[in-house]
């Protein structure tokens, strides 16, 4: 069994990207400039925005921090997303979720301009991303995508099954991995919470790719031998002899499902870190655009 380590490749891309930025440097160009949308103050959404502002540090990008309060109006916040689509120093710009719910979250990714939408959250970019054409692919597919190629993991010719079809995971990653090319060219199952039988699903499955947010939900009962398990859930569970009085908990009932597993991504360590990392890229393709245009 292989732990696909998202906490060694992510910080290998980092430093990819640091070796581009420093080049630019030296050439005089102008660096990548990543901005952030918050609105209120949730603690892990401000927690992750946070480590978004430190990768940026690391790598040599610019970034800047929008925050607003939690009585922020619609108007005001499609105001200020009008203003980072019209400024030429930003690259590319994330808005944080959730949302309040005094804001419709559809009609804010809409505003926000395709060439700057490094999440790839935009209906254009998800769009282009389902025809096979060059686009932002949303950060956490695109971090999967990497893992599956780093470690070299055969995707041709095998049995795909995604848990849960969420517009930021589920779905993108059931038309990433039936595409063509590497990783690709699998046959893909989608499950949903309307799935019967999903047990006899998942047992069939030569890669399973779980983002349903329920922590332990798949067994090992559920997996064939040398199944590749991507855990994409991330749950805090109440935990009295933890420090933090919690512990992060994925998807998969790791301690068990690892002993049938080929490949396993760990939570913590696995997918997390990766997102940020290809945000990251996502900005520094965003900024080659930019300087096309």
């Amino acid at each position: 069994m292989t732990i696909l380590d998202g906490k060694k490749v992510s910080n290998d891309i980092k430093d990819e990207i640091a070796e581009e930025v420093k080049k630019m440097k030296a050439n005089g160009e102008k660096v990548p400039h990543l901005a952030a949308i918050i609105v209120g103050n949730d603690g892990a959404s401000l927690t992750y925005v946070g480590s978004k502002v430190r990768a940026c540090e690391r790598v040599g990008f610019e970034s800047t921090m929008v925050r607003l309060s939690n009585t922020t109006s619609e108007i005001e916040l499609l105001d200020r997303i009008e203003e980072l689509n019209n400024d030429d120093n930003i690259d590319g710009f994330i808005i944080q979720l959730p949302l309040p719910p005094q804001i419709d979250t559809q009609k804010v990714l809409m505003a926000v301009n395709p060439d700057k939408d490094v999440d790839g959250f935009h209906p254009m970019n998800f769009g282009k991303m389902a025809l096979d054409m060059s686009t932002f692919i949303p950060a956490t597919p695109f971090g999967i995508l990497e893992l599956l190629e780093r470690y070299n993991v055969s995707t041709k010719g095998k049995h795909t099954v995604v848990i849960g079809r969420s517009h930021i995971v589920g779905r993108p990653m059931s038309i990433l991995m039936g595409r063509k090319g590497f990783p690709g060219n699998s046959t893909v199952t989608l499950t949903h919470s309307h799935t019967k039988n999903i047990t006899q699903i998942t047992s069939q499955a030569d890669i399973i790719i779980s983002a349903l947010g329920v922590p332990n939900f798949l067994k090992a009962e559920m997996v064939k031998e040398d199944a590749v398990i991507i855990d994409v859930g991330i749950t805090r569970v109440a935990d009295e002899s933890s420090p933090k009085g919690y512990v992060i908990t994925g998807d998969v009932d790791f301690e068990n499902v690892s002993k049938k597993a080929s490949f396993i991504t760990p939570v913590p360590g696995g997918v997390g870190p990766m997102t940020i990392a290809m945000l990251l890229k996502n900005t520094l393709l965003a900024r080659e655009r930019h300087l096309a245009r």
